[in-house]
C-alpha cells in the first residue's frame, strides 16, 4: 500500500520541478488602469498654439499599475507606471543619511513635534538643488526616484564644468534632454542674435520650455511653472509635490500700464508728472509683482526678479498611489494614527461617552484646536499683504452632508 504513494510523491516532485520553470513572477501586471477624470478634466482641451513639448497637462502621461492578487498584500495595491526611472543607487557625493532624533518626529531637545512618525526604511537625504543658481546648459542623464518626497528628481550635469547636481524634475522630463537656468540673467549669444534690442516674446519662445528655470518677469502669461522663490534672493519653495504647479495669470507691469493710461485718459501723451506722488509710488510698488494661481486655488503675489522652473512637477499620477497594506505605511516611517473617538476622555476631546459617537462637536485636535478642512489659525492681525485670494476654506465649520 505504499508503494504506490511513494511514487505518486516522486511523479509530484518531478511535476514541480517543472512548474517551477515556467512559473509567472510574484506579483504580476494585470492590465494598466488609467486614473479617474472628472467630467470638467475630460472637456478641458490643450489650446492648439501652444507647443506639444511645453508642459501643460500631463494627467495620462503615465498610466497606473494594478497587480494580480496573489496575496492579500497586493490585492489593492495600485502604483504609476514609472518604467524610465534609474534602476541604480543614487549619486552617493550627493547624499547624506538620514537619522537621529528627526527620523521619530522630534526636535534637537527630543520633544515629539510631529505625531505618527518613527521607524521605517533606511534612506538618505538627496542634497537637491532648489536655487538653480548654476548658469549654462545642462545635460539630464537620468531620472531617479527620491524616497524623500513625492517627485522625482534629475540628475544633471553641467557641460563646461562637469559639475553634477540633483533638481526637481519636471513631468515629461526624460534622459538625454538638455535644460538651462537663466537666474543670473541671459546669455550673450541670445542678446546678439535679438539685434541688440530686448523682445520679451522672442526671449520666452527661445527660453520657457520645460525644465528651464527662468525670473518670472521672463515667463509669458498662462504658462505653468512649479519650484517657485517668493523673493528674489530665495529658492524655490511653493509647488515642489508631484503633479502641483502654479499658472501666471497677471503681471503688474501690464496692470499698471492699464490703469495708468486710465488715469490719464487715453487720447493724452504718457507725461508721469500729471500723476501724483501717491499713485506714482502704487504703480512703482505694483510692478514690481507677478500674480500666480498655485494648485490649492490661492492666489498670490510674487517678486517678477523671483525665479521658477517651467512645467508641472513630476509624477502627476502619484495621488492615485494605494498601498495595499499596512506594513508599506510602516516602510514609510508613518506610525498608526488612534481615532480620538476610541479614546478616554482624559486622552482626547472626542473620548468616552456610550456608543461611538463624539457628540455633536467640532472635529478637534487633541489640544482642542478645531481641525476640520484646514482651520486657519494665523492671528487676525497679521496679515499676508502678499495674498490677493486666500484658497477654500471651511474654518472649522460643520457643512451639510460633511462629518
Amino acid at each position: 500500500m505504499l508503494q504506490p504513494r511513494l511514487s505518486l510523491r516522486q511523479v509530484g516532485i518531478r511535476y514541480q520541478t517543472l512548474s517551477n520553470v515556467v512559473r509567472r513572477s510574484y506579483t504580476q501586471v494585470a492590465d494598466p488602469i488609467a486614473p479617474s477624470r472628472s467630467k470638467e478634466e475630460s472637456t478641458v482641451n490643450t489650446p492648439a498654439s501652444q507647443p506639444q513639448d511645453r508642459a501643460v497637462q500631463t494627467t495620462n502621461e503615465t498610466a497606473l499599475r494594478k497587480y494580480t492578487p496573489r496575496t492579500p498584500g497586493v490585492r489593492h495595491l495600485v502604483r504609476p507606471r514609472n518604467d524610465h526611472l534609474w534602476k541604480g543607487r543614487p549619486l552617493f557625493a550627493l547624499t547624506f543619511p538620514k537619522k537621529g532624533q528627526s527620523r521619530g518626529g522630534r526636535n534637537k531637545t527630543g520633544q515629539i513635534t510631529v505625531r505618527h512618525r518613527g521607524g521605517g526604511a533606511k534612506r538618505r537625504i538627496r542634497i537637491v538643488d532648489f536655487k538653480r543658481a548654476d548658469p549654462g546648459k545642462h545635460f539630464v542623464e537620468r531620472i531617479e526616484h527620491d524616497p524623500n518626497r513625492s517627485a522625482h528628481i534629475a540628475l544633471v550635469k553641467n557641460f563646461k564644468t562637469g559639475k553634477q547636481s540633483y533638481i526637481l524634475a519636471a513631468e515629461g522630463m526624460r534622459a538625454g534632454d538638455v535644460v538651462e537656468s537663466y537666474r543670473s540673467g541671459l546669455p550673450d549669444d541670445l542678446l546678439k542674435s535679438m539685434g541688440g534690442s530686448v523682445d520679451m516674446g522672442v526671449i520666452a519662445s527661445k527660453t520657457a520650455w520645460r525644465g528651464n528655470c527662468l525670473k518670472l518677469g521672463m515667463i509669458p502669461v498662462g504658462t505653468p511653472i512649479f519650484n517657485i522663490a517668493p523673493y528674489a534672493d530665495s529658492y524655490g519653495k511653493f509647488a515642489r509635490s508631484a503633479g502641483t504647479h502654479g499658472i501666471i495669470i497677471g503681471k503688474g507691469e501690464d496692470t499698471v500700464q492699464k490703469e495708468m493710461i486710465k488715469a490719464m485718459g487715453e487720447d493724452s501723451k504718457l507725461d508721469l508728472s500729471t500723476l501724483s506722488r501717491e499713485q506714482l509710488q502704487r504703480f512703482e510698488k505694483a510692478a514690481n509683482y507677478v500674480t500666480v494661481r498655485l494648485s490649492s486655488g490661492e492666489i498670490r503675489l510674487f517678486d517678477k526678479e523671483a525665479v521658477a522652473t517651467i512645467g508641472v512637477a513630476s509624477n502627476a499620477n502619484f495621488k492615485y498611489t494605494s498601498l495595499g497594506k499596512a506594513g508599506r505605511k510602516r516602510w514609510l516611517g508613518i506610525r498608526p494614527t488612534v481615532r480620538g473617538t476610541a479614546m478616554n476622555t482624559v486622552d482626547h476631546p472626542h473620548g468616552g461617552g456610550r456608543g461611538k459617537s463624539k457628540g455633536n462637536k467640532i472635529p478637534v485636535s487633541p489640544w482642542g484646536v478645531p481641525t476640520k478642512s484646514g482651520y486657519k489659525t494665523r492671528p487676525r492681525d497679521k496679515v499676508n499683504k502678499l495674498i490677493v485670494q486666500e484658497r477654500p476654506r471651511n474654518q472649522g465649520k460643520r457643512r451639510r452632508g460633511y462629518a
